[in-house]
């Protein structure tokens, strides 16, 4: 099985220029290459070079969860922006945990502006019923095992730096969540509750 570059249906983006995307999405296209790529050679070394193997095997994961979190990342900015149901059952269920819309828009915003680089993940634990916006460093550090991505914020300087400074992270947290098709947020909050 190869792993195919996804293609996005992307419009032109409010305060994210399509030079940031061109670069954004290279970037992608390379972790879905690499994915491939040591997904090929972990068949050739498994035997052979154990030790060689399992580096690859950690290189993997890095290179999986890279491409996969970029496609959570695009899908949410396809057809355009549109707004939140405020009746929908997303809205609800993150206002009801955080207290308010707003206090979840501002959570989101407050964890993005963790240092570093890393992720803003929304996700939802259907065990329990609530939300949880987790800082995930790199891909595949600090991922909540087995709960739905719902929302996903690329917070890698490669997703700004085109267009803003690492002291101006803070508008592009604006101009992203601006161009959200909350949409695609509310269908996976959807099927996480099923």
């Amino acid at each position: 099985m190869t792993y195919k570059e996804q293609k996005f249906n992307l419009p032109e983006l409010k305060g994210i220029s399509s030079k940031q995307v061109e670069v954004h999405l290279g970037l992608y296209g390379g972790y879905v290459k690499h994915v491939n790529l040591l997904k090929d050679e972990l068949a050739k070394l498994q035997e052979q070079h154990p030790y060689t193997s399992s580096e690859l095997r950690r290189r993997f994961s890095f290179e999986f969860n890279g491409m996969r979190m970029h496609e959570y990342y695009f899908e949410q900015l396809e057809n355009g922006a549109t707004p939140a149901d405020q009746d929908g059952a997303f809205a609800k269920s993150a206002g009801e945990k955080y207290g308010s819309w707003e206090k979840f828009i501002q959570h989101v915003k407050d964890v993005g502006m963790s240092r570093g680089i890393g992720w803003t993940v929304v996700y939802f634990d259907q065990k329990v019923g609530t939300h949880h916006i987790i800082w995930v460093g790199d891909h595949e550090l600090g991922q909540l095992g087995g709960l739905p991505i719902i929302l996903a914020m690329d917070m890698w300087e490669h997703a700004y730096m085109v267009d803003y400074t690492p002291a101006e992270k803070g508008r592009y947290i604006d101009a992203f969540l601006a161009n959200l098709n909350w949409g695609v947020i509310e269908k996976r909050f959807t099927n996480a509750n099923r």
